[in-house]
């Protein structure tokens, strides 16, 4: 249970260090598409993260605009492979 423990702890704090609004991003280097995935795929860690660090937010203010807000989105609804391209047909029964 101890070692369950440690590794949520150690999860959250890895996730912390890539959150949105960490004044890592500037406007001469913005957060792409590629970050904006990744922000999205972490936005509830990083909601909790901003209950106990202000300076933590959700979302990048420093970003590209469209691209950023188009992989925030798509991570947002997809989650983790829950977009998925191709989907199986479920074969019926006779």
């Amino acid at each position: 249970m101890i070692r369950l423990l440690v590794i949520i702890i150690v999860s959250l704090l890895l996730l912390s260090a890539c959150a949105p609004g960490l004044n890592d991003r500037s406007p001469e280097k913005p957060a792409g598409f590629l970050w904006g995935i990744w922000h999205g795929w972490i936005a509830p860690f990083s909601l909790v993260l901003s209950i106990f660090v202000p300076e933590v937010s959700i979302y990048e203010s420093n970003n590209t605009g469209f691209w950023y807000d188009l992989g925030y989105y798509l991570a947002i609804i997809g989650g983790f492979g829950g977009l998925a391209l191709s989907r199986r047909r479920k074969r019926r029964g006779c």
